[in-house]
């Protein structure tokens, strides 16, 4: 980190790119490839890895992942800028073009209304949507019903939805990253729950990037 790095001044730049947050689809009336996009951490290394999936079938076409030096300390509200850069790097590997993204983190849904999701969507110019499996910011409104989707506000703004996807689990917590309207974002993330009740390509991601942390870890062992 430069010297001249502030907290204030990272908040300030988030605010300022959420006023490029697109809040209305950008995608194809088909979709045809969905990716989900994890990153893990081991011993000062950020483990980037995203997972490509046919739309329909749910099924994994293609993986990548990458292994980069982490330049950023862990500092809530400000995991994009550790994020972004191991995610930007594995995207660029693949063949396979997603149509749409979902990132395990929040979006538009943050005290700063820029998170991973919307940060990320912003920097690779793609649609992209924030799954998060607790909530940051914002309230859910009236008292807790049965409903699938609550939607979450802020000062009487929506600001994302939490959606029961699977009965008897908590909810994940959904927001617009970039070029979703969040009807479409939940209607999406719905649509790619299989067994669990995070979305197939998040978790496809995840055991990517937790294998990868293994095999390091397996490599540490032998080699001390």
């Amino acid at each position: 980190m430069k010297p001249t790095f502030s907290v204030k001044k990272a908040h300030e730049t988030q605010l300022q790119m959420s006023k490029n947050i697109v809040f209305e689809d950008g995608l194809p009336e088909k979709i045809q490839f969905i990716a989900g996009v994890d990153i893990a951490y081991m011993k000062g290394t950020s483990i980037g890895a995203v997972a490509v999936l046919n739309y329909d079938s749910l099924k994994l076409v293609e993986s990548q992942t990458t292994f980069c030096k982490t330049c950023f300390p862990y500092i809530p509200t400000l995991l994009s800028f550790r994020e972004v850069p191991p995610a930007v790097l594995c995207i660029k590997k693949l063949r396979t073009k997603p149509e749409v993204f979902l990132i395990d983190g929040h979006g538009f849904a943050h005290p700063y209304h820029c998170g991973f999701a919307s940060h990320l969507g912003l920097v690779i110019n793609k649609p992209t949507i924030g799954v998060a499996k607790s909530k940051l910011f914002g309230e859910i409104e009236g008292n807790k019903t049965e409903r699938d989707i609550d939607f979450l506000k802020h000062k009487g703004e929506v600001i994302g939805a939490a959606v029961i996807t699977k009965r008897g689990c908590k909810p994940v917590y959904v927001s617009v990253g970039h070029m979703t309207s969040l009807e479409t974002a939940i209607k999406i993330v719905k649509h790619c729950v299989h067994q669990d009740r995070i979305p197939e390509p998040i978790l496809k991601a995840h055991e990517i990037a937790t294998t990868e942390k293994r095999k390091i870890n397996i490599a540490s062992a032998t080699n001390s």
